[in-house]
């Protein structure tokens, strides 16, 4: 239902930009969805109305970073590509198992500890039909402290990789020279070639 959608609010604006030459608002994507649930039953049975708006919040977003000049133009959604879903709230971890909302809870491996409140959660289904989570937690952000007026300065160099000075003391970093360690290998590798 998510590709759907996505689908057809991308139809809708294309439409509606031709004809009137602007884009839609993200205000619109999101009115589309009550009468469009009235219209097509299953939209309304077999997907969370939260993550409907996910997909509205993200067609918005790559319209503008297309607009903008950030991003290629957004293209329709294949059932031969990628495929992600997107959830935005009501998604928790007990145990061992992924409780999702309208799909239920599924056994999961977690390379990490959840201990965070969930933000969100992206579901991806891999070209080997694998599914993956990805969880977005909330974090607390810790103040950065500030050392006093203490000033320093970076001098990048080719020479030298990085020559610090801060007032009292002069550090250098050495260039790790990636190219001439690398030069030996290449030119024993290109031999072995010519032959």
């Amino acid at each position: 239902c998510v590709r759907w959608y996505w689908n057809f609010a991308l139809n809708a604006c294309i439409q509606h930009y031709q004809e009137t030459g602007k884009s839609l608002k993200l205000a619109t994507y999101k009115g589309m969805l009550p009468q469009l649930k009235k219209e097509y039953l299953w939209l309304k049975e077999d997907c969370y109305s939260s993550v409907l708006q996910c997909v509205a919040i993200n067609l918005d977003r790559a319209y503008k970073n297309f607009f903008k000049g950030q991003a290629k133009f957004p293209r329709f959604k294949s059932k031969h590509h990628k495929q992600s879903i997107q959830y935005p709230q009501s998604v928790t971890v007990k145990d061992e198992y992924l409780k999702v909302p309208k799909i239920g809870e599924v056994k999961a491996v977690f390379h990490r500890e959840v201990t965070r409140k969930i933000k969100t959660v992206t579901i991806s289904k891999s070209s080997t039909d694998k599914y993956f989570a990805s969880i977005l937690c909330e974090v607390e952000v810790t103040d950065v402290k500030q050392l006093g007026d203490q000033i320093i300065g970076i001098d990048l160099g080719l020479k030298d990789f990085a020559i610090v000075h801060d007032g009292e003391r002069v550090t250098k970093y050495a260039n790790p020279k990636h190219l001439n360690r690398h030069q030996k290998n290449l030119a024993l590798k290109q031999k072995k070639l010519s032959r």
